[in-house]
């Protein structure tokens, strides 16, 4: 933008009209197209180097920004992108747009998702950032070089998760022209994201991602076995691929196939019970080292009763949650295979101060 930000003046182009009434801000009213369609109107108006994508029902701590550009500042020729952690702001108390004290939800569904955000940060991202093959910077909180979101073409209004698609764009449009770049995760960071209370939501939401998670993959499934994308390709994309795609379908299969062998005296006892103790053992420890990694080193629940809370939650989540969730995901499947590109109403309650 080459205009002057000192004074005031509207500018119309079709459906986008800027405002200008700050030195520092601008602020874009158009018509609804689509997160992507909004990101995208910010990433082309934009002068800045670096963009950062938060969604509209979530908090970042107030030292957040900082704490994401870090890496920009510590590595500015090859970071080109960053993102913090997610948690759950439901039953938190919010002052003046900041969390100024962490509670636990008192919706179960909510509280269960606690859980879940720690464990999918702190046992998930974590892991695939020191193996430098992060292939998903969170929609609720992303920093990015702007000129190459840019150089990719922006974000795809098709995509239904178009934080995924745009994260996996990058990667391979930085490793196709054989760049040295660096993608990272930090931790220290956290937006504060509303979740879902309803069960009807809820599985809107995850649906939704099931979808997207095919999509993206299907797209880009030309990063797999090429040596030119190293350990995206080789750690990435597969650990999506063959983990996150499958992992649910197939154990949504075998809580049916075991129980019908058993009764047909296909299976007996003792195999129900160890096939059953490991669907369970493996998901209780991947929970608890998610609270743990919270809990020793960042310490935003820290009340006893809050992390006992959240350490049972981990064991809870395994009978009736894990199950309803494998069967979301063949839904999302079923949904992917007719064609459904649907969004979804996604109800919020917003964050009044209390």
């Amino acid at each position: 933008m080459t205009r002057s930000r000192t004074r005031l003046y509207n500018e119309k182009s079709d459906s986008v009209q800027i405002l200008r009434t700050y030195r520092d801000l601008i602020v874009v009213d158009k018509e609804n197209g689509g997160k992507a369609d909004a990101l995208n109107a910010g990433i082309w108006l934009t002068d800045q180097p670096l963009s950062c994508a938060v969604d509209a029902d979530s908090l970042i701590d107030r030292d957040g920004l900082l704490q994401v550009v870090r890496p920009f500042l510590e590595r500015p020729e090859e970071t080109v992108a960053t993102g913090g952690t997610v948690r759950v702001a439901n039953g938190c108390r919010v002052e003046q747009g900041q969390i100024e004290s962490v509670n636990l939800p008192d919706n179960m569904l909510a509280e269960l998702q606690s859980m879940e955000y720690l464990r999918a940060f702190y046992s998930g991202r974590l892991g695939l950032d020191r193996l430098n093959s992060l292939l998903l910077i969170s929609g609720a909180f992303g920093m990015f070089r702007t000129d190459l979101i840019q150089d990719v073409g922006g974000y795809d209004t098709d995509s239904v998760t178009e934080d995924f698609e745009i994260s996996v764009r990058l990667h391979q449009y930085l490793k196709d022209q054989g760049r040295e770049y660096h993608v990272e995760f930090v931790p220290e960071p956290v937006v504060w994201t509303e979740v879902p209370e309803s069960r009807d939501v809820f599985s809107r939401q995850r649906r939704r991602w099931y979808r997207g998670l095919l999509d993206t993959m299907v797209r880009h499934r030309g990063l797999i076995g090429r040596r030119r994308y190293g350990s995206v390709g080789l750690f990435g994309y597969p650990a999506f691929l063959f983990g996150e795609i499958p992992g649910p379908l197939v154990e949504g299969f075998g809580y049916v196939i075991v129980p019908v062998a058993f009764l047909l005296g296909a299976a007996d006892v003792e195999f129900v019970f160890v096939y059953f103790a490991l669907t369970v053992g493996v998901g209780v420890f991947l929970s608890w080292f998610g609270v743990f990694s919270e809990v020793w080193s960042f310490r935003r629940y820290d009340r006893p009763r809050d992390i006992v809370r959240l350490l049972g939650d981990g064991v809870l989540e395994n009978f009736g949650f894990r199950q309803w969730k494998t069967f979301i995901a063949w839904r999302g499947l079923f949904e992917y295979l007719r064609g459904d590109t649907s969004w979804g109403e996604m109800r919020r309650s917003g964050f009044d101060d209390k």
